[in-house]
């Protein structure tokens, strides 16, 4: 076997391990529901979605309120959903993490301030969704080395790790200073790193599939028909 011979036939081993790699780097999710109470929701009414950063061990991101809130906004069936930074700006001090109603008790005692309730109102605020969780890396395993020599650099080597997300959505009815439900979704996924000359990341899609999933359950939800 000739160079050449051996240079075709390793190629073509490369592209095989990457188009499996590619297969597997699937994520897979799970969305359960709970519901206390029936929902429903006008076309001029609105929702918030904030992201709950009370003392805990982790911030839930803005950019995945965000794109709960696109999801829940999108469609013929979309929802008017106010955006977390305007809702926070009008409503301080009320929602700041030092002073956020941790539990539907505390909505109670909010909406006892009359400057609370009013700036409520004019919002036309029918549900509150709070948004907590966060995605974390485990598993990791394997290497990739670079070197540059006077013919060119490149990386050689392979990692591997797992993905995991989990997030909560719970709704509060602001009619009747109630907990309406919650939502969780749950997603795993095998992330790939080869390295041919280049790296090249085959990510698994934890974090956006749970967004999507979590922002259409949440609409269905709700709608009020689910």
């Amino acid at each position: 076997m000739n160079n050449n011979d051996f240079s075709v036939k390793t190629a073509l081993q490369i592209c095989q391990v990457f188009f499996l790699m590619i297969l597997t780097a699937c994520t897979t999710t799970e969305i359960d529901q709970f519901r206390q109470s029936d929902t429903e929701i006008s076309a001029d009414e609105s929702i918030v979605i904030l992201g709950r950063r009370q003392g805990t061990s982790h911030e839930t991101e803005l950019d995945f309120v965000e794109c709960v809130g696109d999801v829940v906004a999108s469609g013929n069936d979309g929802i008017n959903v106010i955006p977390e930074e305007t809702f926070l700006d009008e409503m301080f001090p009320f929602f700041e993490p030092r002073t956020a109603p941790m539990r539907t008790d505390h909505l109670e005692q909010l909406m006892a301030q009359d400057i609370a309730a009013e700036k409520l109102e004019d919002f036309g605020v029918e549900y509150i969704v709070w948004l907590d969780g966060l995605t974390q890396r485990s598993g990791e395993t394997g290497s990739i080395s670079c070197a540059v020599g006077p013919g060119g650099g490149g990386c050689f080597g392979f990692g591997t790790w797992t993905d995991d997300s989990n997030f909560e959505a719970e709704i509060w009815d602001m009619d009747t200073l109630t907990s309406a439900g919650a939502i969780s979704a749950d997603a795993n996924g095998q992330s790939y790193l080869p390295a041919i000359f280049l790296p090249i990341p085959l990510l698994a899609r934890v974090e956006s599939n749970v967004c999507s999933g979590m922002g259409e359950q949440l609409k269905s939800f709700l709608n009020g028909s689910v």
